[in-house]
């Protein structure tokens, strides 16, 4: 699945200097990977079963800072773009040259001295509206604004609660400090990931209104498996009553369903990671329901260690709203879920020297994968696929 090692060498056409972009129909079979990636027995609990992942090689990934890193260190800010004046390193940066705030737009600052990595689907609260991030990037050290594609994960609010976006309270109170327990002594994650139907919206669909209406789609489904759970009324109302995403994940009773599910595999995996260092864990095949749905691949352990207990929680959310039950799912068809890699499209966006974003559209799938062009790297830092 290292999508650099199977892209063909294509025409590129430079925008504005910064972002390379490229859209062609890929031949038959040219997009076939032999991928070094091997699934593992799976863990299972519910209705939801996680493959482990090990790789032929793994990479040093100790240069780059998780968005979750940069909101509690200070060193990452991010702001509404009507709120950027005086935070440029040079003078004349003003990023798309918009002045108020919109919808799809953030202004991400990067203050920190190591590369900033961003993850498609993890969503920032704050500001005018909640926000979720669209496509994996690196933003580079000690950056200028940049630009943020971002879409909405709170259709009814456009009030600003606070300037820049970060942590909610719920998670962390306002000391900063962590206001739960966490697995293993670790923090945690400072921006929630969304669940993977909410994720292919951003990423693959690219569109608005597609995501407010899963946003409003997953409201309703939590709120009605609530109910039926003879919920006290008050934290059902609260649940019923907000558009924020973010809230509904964080609603007491969505929260215990959501750890039910999540907190077994989550301490499995941890342990099994531990065990499967030396083989280079680095990611899953996700399944609900007996069918595939998802996959995650790092370029390192130590990344797949810092991601992994907001990308589990994400899939478990996805399998309470599925309300199914667990189903078999054999090994070889995980396997199968990860080298399969022909496709028929790819979009390359580029920008030189930082990073490259390589899409690619299959019979029955979208891949993504963020390849690192920073001195002594070239590898994909991660890969996401999604079933469709």
């Amino acid at each position: 699945m290292h999508l650099k090692k199977f892209l063909a060498v294509s025409t590129l056409v430079i925008v504005a200097g910064l972002v390379v972009v490229n859209h062609r129909q890929a031949r038959a079979g040219e997009l076939t990977s032999t991928s070094g990636y091997h699934a593992l027995e799976p863990i299972r609990h519910g209705n939801l079963t996680v493959f482990p992942v090990v790789a032929a090689k793994s990479y040093s990934t100790g240069e780059f800072l998780t968005l979750d890193e940069g909101l509690r260190s200070g060193d990452v800010v991010v702001t509404e773009m009507g709120n950027v004046q005086g935070l440029r390193r040079r003078p004349g940066i003003n990023p798309a040259g918009h002045d108020n705030a919109q919808v799809n737009q953030l202004v991400l600052i990067n203050n920190a001295k190591r590369p900033l990595l961003l993850l498609a689907g993890e969503i920032v609260s704050g500001g005018k509206q909640d926000r979720v991030i669209g496509k994996d990037r690196i933003v580079p050290a000690e950056s200028d604004p940049v630009d943020l594609s971002v879409f909405c994960v709170e259709p009814g609010r456009w009030t600003e609660t606070s300037q820049n976006f970060g942590a909610s309270e719920s998670m962390y109170g306002n000391s900063g400090k962590s206001a739960g327990v966490s697995v293993g002594g670790a923090m945690p994650p400072a921006a929630i990931m969304a669940q993977p139907s909410v994720r292919a919206k951003a990423m693959a669909d690219k569109d608005q209104q597609k995501v407010w209406d899963e946003v409003n789609k997953q409201r309703k489904v939590a709120t009605e498996t609530v109910e039926v759970t003879a919920t006290p009324p008050e934290i059902a109302t609260e649940l019923s009553s907000t558009t924020s995403y973010a809230r509904v994940n964080e609603n007491a009773a969505v929260k215990k369903q959501v750890d039910a599910v999540a907190r077994p595999i989550e301490e499995s995996y941890r342990s099994l990671i531990a065990q499967l260092r030396d083989r280079n864990a680095v990611g899953v095949v996700v399944a609900v329901n007996g069918r595939i749905i998802w996959a995650d691949v790092f370029a390192s352990t130590d990344l797949l260690e810092k991601y992994w207990p907001k990308l589990v929680r994400s899939y478990a959310s996805e399998a309470v709203g599925a309300r199914g039950r667990g189903s078999d799912i054999a090994v070889s068809r995980a396997q199968s879920f990860l080298e399969n890699m022909e496709g028929r499209r790819e979009t390359i966006e580029s920008e030189p020297g930082i990073y490259r974003h390589t899409e690619i559209s299959g019979d029955g799938f979208k891949a993504f994968a963020l390849t690192s062009l920073l001195p002594r790297t070239n590898f994909d830092v991660h890969v996401a696929k999604m079933a469709e």
